[in-house]
């Protein structure tokens, strides 16, 4: 009975010992890979005249008399973002043997860098639009009695009738016949400029005004595997981006193909290096080569070429990069955690 409470008690105390020694380390992830497309999209807006039925009948051109909007697909973009892979969960451990002094991990625990402080990544700066110009409006070039006119009808006529009195005084300028030409070369530009603003004011009474403006909008995807014509977004001319169950739009698709290149490491990691017996829990990824295609129904459109984490492999690197005379600093590729910088320093 003695020999075993003293057997109970030895092991009590080796567990304690160990609780009292616990590994130092950082908990870390590897990166996955996704794709973000960049759709800059143009909508095309088209009001109707307020005068549009008389179009026909006082300026001799016809007029689109109902409103409309359409969409269209100026551009695709491809940029590569990161998230943390579950499936590549480790700890870089720590320990008064190596010089492994600090890790630097975003904010989803990714792991940036070691001995070493990575510089940020910035996605591509989101589109923006160029300020609108302030457009002419009809109503600040209706004179009084088009104001008080008694009729829509009457009211087109006027606006007609001033629109072919702008086009004579436009013509009997450029003739030099105007009762008051102006005095020099800018002045006489000047009239010709407000003489244009004003027509073009009145004939969208008649005609309609059509308005453009241009948004950016963003598709994700994380490719796992490879793909054949996957059903990536739908897009309408109507509507712009639709749900991917919503017919009206027309079916883009992707395609994924591992092209099995994989690059390697960077030279100052040679073999000898890379692994050793002792694993300090510093792994990277050599990312692997995909083809990108982008299909608009079953037409090949936009291709890309880029490095994914989880179409390669995971190295471990070796203790030695980190030992008593010698330290490592190493950053990685935020988007692929491949070495993207490594540089090795002898220790004081």
């Amino acid at each position: 009975m003695k020999h075993i409470i003293l057997s109970v008690i030895l092991a009590l105390g080796c567990l304690t010992a160990n609780a009292q020694s616990p590994v130092q380390g950082t908990s870390y992830y590897l990166p996955r890979t996704g794709l973000r497309f960049a759709l800059l999209i143009e909508k095309t807006t088209f009001t109707p005249g307020t005068y549009a039925i008389y179009a026909e009948r006082f300026l001799k051109e016809k007029a689109q008399t109902e409103p409309s909007v359409r969409y269209r697909i100026i551009s695709k973009q491809l940029a590569l973002f990161s998230e943390p892979d579950s499936a590549k969960h480790y700890t870089l451990l720590f320990d008064k043997k190596r010089s492994v002094l600090n890790a630097e991990l975003d904010d989803h625990n990714v792991l940036k860098a070691v001995n070493a402080k990575a510089p940020a990544y910035v996605m591509p700066a989101a589109f923006k639009p160029a300020r609108k110009q302030v457009r002419p409006d009809a109503k600040d070039y209706l004179t009084e009695d088009m104001v008080n006119a008694g009729s829509s009808a009457k009211t087109a006529e006027l606006i007609a009738q001033e629109i072919y009195d702008i086009r004579d005084s436009r013509n009997q300028l450029s003739r030099g016949e105007a009762d008051n030409m102006p005095k020099d070369g800018a002045q006489l530009q000047l009239m010709f400029d407000q003489l244009q603003t004003q027509e073009q004011a009145l004939r969208e009474s008649f005609l309609g005004t059509t308005r453009k403006d241009t948004v950016e909008q963003y598709i994700s995807f994380i490719p796992t595997k490879e793909v054949d014509r996957q059903l990536l977004f739908r897009f309408s001319t109507k509507f712009g981006i639709t749900d991917n169950d919503d017919l009206s739009g027309i079916p883009y698709y992707i395609s994924v193909t591992d092209e099995h290149v994989i690059p390697p490491l960077k030279e100052a990691m040679d073999d000898k290096k890379k692994k050793d017996k002792e694993d300090i829990g510093l792994y990277v990824n050599q990312p692997g080569k995909i083809k990108v295609q982008l299909y608009r129904e079953e037409k090949p459109e936009e291709s890309f070429e880029p490095y994914a984490a989880q179409f390669g492999r995971v190295e471990s690197l070796s203790a030695e990069l980190f030992g008593k005379k010698m330290t490592t600093h190493i950053v990685l590729n935020p988007v692929n955690g491949n070495v993207e910088s490594i540089k090795t320093e002898p220790l004081d």
